[in-house]
């Protein structure tokens, strides 16, 4: 699944479950980011290893 698609299908859910427009906006603009920054990649390609500095 692409980045885009599931951040459409969490902001569907979320506004299924009642959370305000604020809320759904302030969750666009952080798949937004995070798509400027990864790209619409494939989310299987998304870890949470940590690189060390």
């Amino acid at each position: 699944m692409l980045l885009s698609d599931a951040a459409m299908s969490y902001e569907a859910d979320k506004r299924i479950e009642g959370f305000s427009a604020q809320t759904l906006k302030a969750y666009r603009l952080q798949a937004k980011l995070l798509m400027d920054y990864f790209g619409n990649i494939n989310i299987s390609k998304i870890t949470t290893m940590v690189c060390q500095h």
